[in-house]
């Protein structure tokens, strides 16, 4: 049973002491440039995920050392992480920039080539069926991809099976019945995805990006706990609100209150 969102653990340390209210103002004042300024938006959020990726992986503890290039490779040297749902590749730089091998594997082509970015390591393919060998990286992470795919635990299992055991794996996703959980569409999701796609369509003249049933699903806080639980292929260490402050963490533990508030599930597990 989860008694306590970061389950007291190590992990979580430094994760918490950069889990401000100012960070949290920060990044939601980005969230509306993610269509008009997509530069401005994934640029930032890559540093975020970056750190929260490093931070997890330096307080997990009795992880073996990688051969790096040197002293100052970063918090991540000889790393493999893959990034399920990598995207035009904004995140590729700043991982590079810990010392890390960066892979993201992406099933939409013009999704991949959308920024003009680099896409060298990167692969087109299915999350929920990953063209990637069992085993083979340190670190797998999905960053707002599980409410993207009709079967997000299905991806989830995958991401365990290719992470090495002692590996880290993250699962970060936005809730449905969350504020953001409509995506572009905004609030309107609340009155039903196909109604709040009707209304879209009405006002813009054109479908959403993400198109509900097809591209958007529904998905919820106490849906990725009980996979997280119930896996047998990885152990969850930890599972908190992504964007939200540390004294904020508590609303994990709430039925049905966090799945309004907790906006993003982040689930970090320890592969077997």
């Amino acid at each position: 049973m989860l008694t306590d969102p970061v389950h007291r653990s190590p992990a979580l340390r430094s994760v918490a002491r950069r889990a401000t209210l100012g960070r949290s103002l920060g990044l939601l004042r980005s969230f509306p440039l993610e269509q008009s300024d997509p530069d401005a938006f994934y640029s930032g959020l890559a540093r975020d995920t970056v750190e929260l990726v490093a931070d997890l992986w330096a307080g997990s503890g009795d992880q073996p050392a990688r051969p790096g290039p040197g002293p100052d490779a970063g918090r991540l040297p000889g790393l493999t992480v893959l990034d399920v749902g990598g995207g035009p590749g904004y995140f590729s730089d700043a991982y590079a920039a810990e010392g890390a091998r960066y892979v993201s594997v992406e099933p939409d082509v013009g999704e991949m080539s959308a920024a003009g970015l680099d896409q060298t390591g990167s692969i087109r393919g299915s999350g929920m069926a990953l063209p990637v060998r069992t085993d083979a990286v340190d670190v797998c992470i999905s960053s707002n991809v599980a409410e993207h795919v009709p079967e997000p635990w299905r991806m989830a299992e995958e991401m365990c099976r290719v992470t090495r055991p002692g590996g880290l794996v993250v699962v970060s996703y936005t809730l449905w019945y969350g504020p953001f959980g409509g995506h572009e569409m905004g609030l309107t999701h609340y009155l039903g995805g196909e109604r709040a796609r009707r209304l879209y369509e009405r006002r813009h003249g054109h479908p959403p990006k993400n198109v509900y049933g097809e591209s958007l699903f529904e998905v919820g806080c106490a849906d990725g706990l009980a996979w997280a639980r119930d896996t047998g292929a990885a152990d969850l260490l930890a599972a908190f609100p992504r964007y939200h402050p540390r004294w904020a963490w508590g609303l994990v533990r709430v039925p049905l209150v966090r799945e309004v508030l907790v906006s993003n599930l982040v689930l970090v597990l320890r592969a077997k």
